[in-house]
Formats: structure tokens, C-alpha cells, sequence
């Protein structure tokens, strides 16, 4: 393989709870890297903490990444079905002297860290147990299960090119001596991540900016075990719109939440790209823009901000311009949600073009398309009072009796019937137009009426004008 095409790439969530839209963005840039450069997406679920990994989070993360399309090139890798992988490693390492086993107890460990505090010191593992030419060791104390130890250098100095942040540097001195696997044997997050990465040829790491601190512990891990190094990308988090980091209280944070809230993925993934990058001017991008145009070296040094108002914005120009079909799952994914069946009515991708251009959302969209799909439940008190008067029954029975004799139920015929019966009598479209709404969308809102009427068909029609006429000659009843 070309150097260009060796690129390989990983998003690593950890399934203690869902995948939230951080997450999703530094998933979506690793993705967009790997596409640029020909190269490889891949996943790993970091399930070693076992006390707060759960299936039900596991489940949530590839729901989220299935539904964004940010699918693994190969099988997802699980670390807890490497334990015997990170086993071999530390034995390995045990034996090649770049490991070490301690003997420290919690209560020594904690004296330390006091006694250090007490010095205006930093708190640190003193090294006690580290082997080194000439130094005796502690006796082994009895019943005191070690923990093994990276044995970390003590000078010089770790530099990292940070694809994002540019240079940093890092003094190993100012590291001590990590944690690589427990008491119980159970290896720690630093390590196993340095493993994954040396074994699936991790040639980038994308991932959030609170790891900058881990990146130098990991490269000294990767360097003592003769692997290469990754270039590595820390992205900034994302703030709410106050500044403040991005929390519930900010409304939905989980990538799934955003699908009940009716966006589509790729408007999404679209609003995520452009939370710390940019292309000139451009907003609206399509997957395959993304892929092309994508730099990471492009994302910005400080943190984004979330703008729902935006994210809504750049939802509604998606609606507006995507192929209807394409939107068509979608949309019966929300009406089954509320209860409808979209097999009663018209087709999906027909309402989606008469509803979209008004509609920012699928949940909206779902909301003004019911009536289409299922009986009304009754109508808009305000709406009823304002058109379904008795002027207004009036209008829909004259109206009810012309369309009854249509020859053809169509879009053409039916916009030329409305509009001749509204001529006919005098009457301005709206005096025709809005009771109609009423009547057979239980609302003042609706496509064009000709549109709607249409979609709703004659059967369905014409019920409605008949139940709507009833309720105007005898107000209080619901259709």
C-alpha cells in the first residue's frame, strides 16, 4: 500500500452511556481523514471499566453511528475479548525490563502523595519499586498483590506534532511510573488503548482534547514496545451557546436524541463538520464534499459552540433539497413512533414534498402529516371557532356536493374546482380555502389545498367535508 493509502483511522467510545454529540464529531473527523487518504475507519469499544460499561450503551453507540452512517470498515474491536492480548504484552514487557512489578499498598501510596503535598510537591509514584543497577528493593511484603508498572524514562523529553494544537512538549520528569495493569491482573485504560493502537496499525488518532495529558504516557508505552508512534489530532470540546461546556441542560446532547427531535443524519453530520472547521463561507456540504474537502489541520485551536437555532437552519435545507425518497424512511421511522401506520394513505415521499418546504424538522413534518394517515381526533379549538362557523358549513357543503361529482380526483381538477367554486360565489380563496383545512387536517395549516385534497383522496375527502358540516350545524361535536 502507498503511504497515502495506509492511512488508518478509529473512533474508541467507551459504553458508559450514549454517544453524545462530542463523540459524534470526533467520529465524523476521523471518518472524513481516513476518506480523504483512501484509507481505513475503524471501531473500538474501550469496555475494560466494567463496573459502568453496559450492553444497553453499547447498543446506543451503534445505533447513533449506524443512523450518522459512520460505519466500521471492519468488525468492531472489544477490549474485553483482548485480555489475553494485554496479558502476553505485559509479560513480554516484564521480561524486556520496561516493566516492573510493585509492591505498594493504598495506605503507603497515600502517605506518599500526603507527605509530597505537604512538601508543595506534585503528587507522584516515588519509584520505589522501579529496578535500577545497584538499588535493593524492598522485602516483598506477604499477602500484597503488585501491580505492574511502565517504567517510564526519567529525562529528556516527549515531543508530539499535534496535527491540531501544533507542537507540544512534554518532560518526562514529570511523569512517573503508570499503572499498566492492576492487582487483580486487569490491565489499565493507557495501556490497553497503546496495544489496540499498535495492533490495528493506528496510523491517526482523532479524539477529544481531554487526552492531550495521556498522549506522552502512550508514546513512551508504544516506543518501549518498538511500535510507531500515531500522528495524533486533539479536537476542542464543544461549549453550548453560553460558553458553558455542552450538558443536558443545553437540551439533547445524545446523537439519538437529535433523531427524535427529527434531524436528518446527514444534516447533522453537516452541522458537526462546521463546529471547528471551515471552507470559506461554505455551510451546506454533501458527504462526499466532506470526504474532498476535509482538512483536520483546518479545525480550530479553540473550543465550538453548539447553536440549536443553526442546527434546525441547516436541518430544514436538507428537507428542502433531498431527494424525497432518500427522506422517506425517516419520516415513517416518526409517524410509527407516535402511532401511526403510514401504509393508510398516500405515499411518504409525495407528503414530504408538500409538507417540506414549511416543515424544519421530521417531527414537525410528522405532526402537520397525521391527519393524512389517520382518522382526526378532532380539530384546533381556535382554527374551529374562527372557520367552522355556520357561514362555513354552509360554503363546505355547496363545496362537498361539487367535488362529489368530480370526474377526476386530481391535483389539476381539483385546484380548478376549489378555485371556480370560490369565483363562482363571490368569495375570496381564503374563505374557501381555510374551512377546507380545517375540515380535513384539523388545523388551519396544510399544504396547498388542491396538494392536500389529493393526497387525502375523494373517499377520505369527502368524509371529512360531511363530519365538518356536522360540526358546524351542531357545535360541540367532534368528528
Amino acid at each position: 500500500m502507498s503511504a497515502v493509502a495506509s492511512v488508518v483511522t478509529r473512533f474508541a467510545p467507551s459504553p458508559t452511556g450514549f454517544l453524545h454529540i462530542g463523540g459524534a464529531r470526533t467520529a465524523l473527523f476521523s471518518y472524513l481523514y481516513a476518506r480523504r487518504h483512501g484509507g481505513r475507519y475503524l471501531l473500538r469499544i474501550e469496555d475494560t471499566d466494567r463496573e459502568r460499561s453496559t450492553d444497553e450503551a453499547v447498543r446506543a453507540i451503534f445505533d447513533g453511528l449506524d443512523w450518522l452512517g459512520l460505519v466500521s470498515d471492519v468488525e468492531p474491536v472489544f477490549q474485553t475479548q483482548r485480555f489475553d492480548r494485554y496479558r502476553e504484552v505485559i509479560e513480554g514487557m516484564l521480561e524486556a525490563g520496561t516493566a516492573y512489578h510493585c509492591y505498594c499498598t493504598k495506605e503507603e501510596l497515600d502517605q506518599m502523595r500526603a507527605a509530597q503535598m505537604a512538601r508543595k510537591e506534585k503528587p507522584r509514584y516515588d519509584g520505589r519499586w522501579r529496578p535500577e543497577p545497584g538499588k535493593v528493593l524492598p522485602e516483598r511484603p506477604e499477602g500484597v498483590q503488585p501491580v505492574v508498572r511502565f517504567k517510564n524514562p526519567l529525562s529528556g523529553e516527549v515531543l508530539v506534532d499535534d496535527m491540531i494544537k501544533g507542537p507540544i512538549s512534554f518532560q518526562n520528569e514529570e511523569l512517573d511510573d503508570l499503572i499498566i495493569a492492576r492487582g487483580d491482573g486487569t490491565p489499565t485504560y493507557n495501556f490497553c488503548v497503546v496495544v489496540d493502537d499498535m495492533d490495528m496499525d493506528i496510523t491517526h488518532v482523532v479524539r477529544g482534547d481531554d487526552h492531550v495529558n495521556n498522549t506522552p504516557r502512550q508514546i513512551n508505552i508504544l516506543k518501549a514496545l518498538g511500535a510507531e508512534p500515531p500522528a495524533y489530532a486533539h479536537v476542542p470540546m464543544i461549549l453550548g451557546a453560553d460558553g458553558v461546556k455542552l450538558s443536558k441542560r443545553h437540551g439533547a446532547v445524545g446523537v439519538i436524541e437529535y433523531r427524535a427531535l427529527g434531524f436528518l443524519p446527514e444534516a447533522l453530520l453537516n452541522y458537526l463538520v462546521r463546529l471547528g472547521w471551515s471552507h470559506g463561507d461554505q455551510e451546506l456540504f454533501s458527504r462526499q464534499e466532506m470526504v474532498e474537502l476535509f482538512d483536520i489541520s483546518r479545525v480550530q485551536k479553540a473550543p465550538a459552540r453548539f447553536d440549536m437555532e443553526k442546527a434546525v437552519w441547516v436541518n430544514h435545507q436538507y428537507l428542502k433539497s433531498a431527494d424525497p425518497v432518500h427522506v422517506a424512511p425517516e419520516f415513517d421511522w416518526h409517524l410509527r413512533r407516535v402511532g401511526v401506520d403510514p401504509a393508510h394513505g398516500p405515499a411518504l415521499a409525495a407528503v414530504i414534498e408538500a409538507q417540506r418546504e414549511r416543515c424544519k424538522t421530521l417531527v414537525e413534518m410528522t405532526e402537520k402529516s397525521k391527519f393524512f394517515y389517520a382518522e382526526l381526533e378532532g380539530y384546533n379549538e381556535k382554527d374551529a371557532a374562527k372557520h367552522l362557523t355556520a357561514e362555513g358549513g354552509a360554503v363546505l357543503d355547496a363545496l362537498r356536493e361539487r367535488l362529489e361529482v368530480l370526474p377526476q380526483w386530481t391535483a389539476p381538477a381539483l385546484h380548478e374546482a376549489v378555485n371556480g367554486f370560490a369565483e363562482g360565489r363571490g368569495l375570496g380563496l381564503g374563505k374557501v380555502a381555510q374551512p377546507i383545512r380545517v375540515a380535513v387536517a384539523g388545523m388551519a395549516i396544510s399544504p396547498p389545498i388542491d396538494q392536500t385534497l389529493f393526497l387525502l383522496g375523494r373517499e377520505r375527502t369527502l368524509a371529512r367535508l360531511a363530519a365538518a358540516v356536522s360540526y358546524c350545524r351542531g357545535p360541540g361535536a367532534q368528528p
